[in-house]
């Protein structure tokens, strides 16, 4: 009882970041008098990516006195003039670079996978961040696919914990997993989100409010979200949220240097095969640089860490980094994130709400009787005017039929899946024949769906459908579409079947490590960022306490 009463009065004992950001304006704290590291200088700790993980890593890290620098290849953000309610205005948030895809089931890369820029691809996730199961560390064990992770679910636990309350996050309790509450309550439910929700009831499917990580009363300085919609196109407000607002604020206050369009190309090694820093290039420059660092950290997510590997050859590494046994850029996993909207008699006005607002993890875990292993969650989204449009093209209707259903937009609300896929080795990212503009070579992903794949896709469409129809819905429209990413890079046992071990150094590399979604062995039927959120986490609280060898010799606190 007493904990209901405390709900959003506790928050992170070592993370300040809700304090350090203005309430006059929406840019990063700190930026402009950041720490600066001259190149010749030696620092702790290089990190290649500031997004998810690469940015919790920093704040950690930075906190025990490294001394870091951080390289990212997009932008820093302005929210007050770079942010803007507006779909097609919001495009260059996301990773727009070419990249080659291919597979039985090619993937599109882009705005539902991956980000570019501070903050990385949080800044436009729509805001769901539940945990993964316990059932995910062992699905070979339980359900005899996928593979085991070399750590438990336990080992995450703390963290999880520990995160929720820095974002912080807001839901109902969760009965699913592991059972557990949320340090602030649940967000109101939209009347769109009610309608699927009484359809889920009438089917006997349980459904939660949450869990989202957006401010529900008020944060520090981060105000109470005021339901525009615009989660997807990078929260104007500071209430959802992301390492922009969650983490780096913190990182910059500690001594951390962001250096924004700056594109890793190669990690180097020396002759001993010791990491010894990253060269890399500013956006609008032809001469390459390079940051020495003590220990390297590669955070570019599960496209471009494996790119960046593959593309730092050396005679050690011939065929990339750590890559002798040809595991880099194999057992890549998106999600299946098939679609169903429902016409209501009513208008249902979905946008006027964060696109999340309830799910349900019934489906979570294998049953047999369903045919196929592992399992999926079911989540309420709401498409803002462009991406109705994308969903009624791919339902098959153009022309005048798409004009007359974009009328019909505010009748219309929509409920989606998120279905576990297996790993597979040859769903993997390799280097193409062309290259960018810096020379490096352009990221090829081949991906295709398995049996199992295709049945749970197939069993969901039509969970979602009979919500739709107990709901009353005059009307459905149902796509197959892709989400997130996760792999690539994978944790293991040993260098014959993973990248990285239990700690994430890089297989004969003790002093590289991959803190991002790509060392996952599985992807669950959850949204990752909470996960690759945690695992840096757990990394930075390993290489604090000293029980992680990497071999480096450096002096904190300087």
């Amino acid at each position: 009882m007493i904990g209901n009463f405390l709900k959003g009065a506790r928050g992170p004992k070592g993370n300040d970041s809700r304090y350090l950001l203005d309430v006059h304006r929406r840019d990063l704290p700190g930026k402009d008098t950041m720490r600066r590291y001259p190149e010749s200088d030696e620092v702790d700790l290089l990190i290649v990516g500031a997004g998810a993980g690469g940015s919790v890593l920093a704040q950690r890290l930075a906190r025990k006195g490294w001394r870091i620098v951080i390289l990212e290849a997009g932008p820093f953000w302005h929210p007050d003039e770079d942010w803007v309610s507006d779909e097609a205005g919001s495009h260059r948030l996301y990773w727009n670079q070419k990249r080659i895809i291919g597979g039985a089931d090619p993937i599109s890369l882009g705005k539902n996978n991956s980000g570019r820029g501070v903050g990385g691809s949080m800044v436009h996730y729509a805001g769901y961040t539940p945990r993964f199961h316990p059932s995910d560390f062992e699905t070979l064990t339980r359900d005899g696919v996928g593979a085991d992770w070399p750590i438990p679910y336990g080992e995450l636990k703390p963290h999880y914990e520990e995160l929720e309350r820095e974002l912080p996050v807001a839901g109902q309790n969760w009965p699913w997993g592991d059972p557990h509450s949320y340090p602030f309550s649940p967000h109101p439910v939209s009347g769109a989100a009610q309608v699927l929700w009484r359809g889920a009831i009438e089917m006997g499917i349980e459904m939660r409010a949450g869990p989202v990580g957006i401010v529900n009363g008020t944060f520090g300085n981060r105000p109470h979200c005021i339901y525009r919609g615009y989660c997807l196109q990078g929260c104007k407000v500071n209430a959802k949220a992301s390492p922009y607002v969650t983490h780096l604020p913190d990182a910059l206050a500690h001594g951390v240097e962001i250096r924004a369009d700056s594109m890793a190309v190669r990690v180097e090694l020396d002759d001993a095969g010791k990491a010894i820093g990253v060269t890399y290039v500013r956006e609008g420059e032809a001469l390459e640089r390079f940051q020495r660092a003590a220990v390297v950290a590669v955070c570019g997510y599960s496209i471009e860490t494996p790119r960046l590997l593959l593309n730092s050859t050396s005679p050690r590494f011939p065929n990339g980094l750590g890559n002798n046994q040809d595991q880099v850029g194999r057992y890549v996993m998106v999600q299946g994130a098939s679609q169903s909207a429902g016409r209501f008699p009513d208008e249902q006005r979905m946008y006027k709400a964060p696109p999340p607002e309830v799910s349900s993890e019934q489906f979570y875990e294998t049953d047999e009787d369903r045919g196929f292993a592992r399992g999926f969650s079911i989540q309420t989204i709401s498409p803002l005017p462009i991406g109705w449009a994308e969903h009624v093209i791919a339902a098959g209707h153009i022309g005048r039929a798409l004009r007359e259903y974009m009328r019909d937009y505010n009748h219309w609300t929509t409920i989606g899946v998120l279905n576990e896929l297996l790993p597979q080795p040859d769903n993997r990212v390799t280097l193409a024949e062309e290259k960018d503009a810096h020379g490096m070579p352009v990221a090829h992903f081949a991906h295709s769906r398995c049996e199992n794949d295709k049945a749970n896709m197939e069993y969901s469409k039509k969970i979602l459908a009979s919500i739709l129809q107990a709901a009353g819905a005059q009307d459905t429209l149902t796509i197959e579409r892709y989400a997130h990413l996760i792999g690539g890079a994978r944790m293991g046992t040993g260098p014959e079947n993973s990248v990285v071990d239990s700690d994430q150094r890089v297989w004969e590399v003790e002093n590289l490590l991959i803190a991002d979604g790509s060392v996952c062995p599985t992807q669950g039927s959850a949204n990752p960022a909470l996960t690759i959120m945690a695992l840096s986490s757990r990394v930075a609280s390993r290489l604090a306490a000293k029980r992680i060898s990497t071999g480096a010799s450096m002096e904190m606190a300087r």
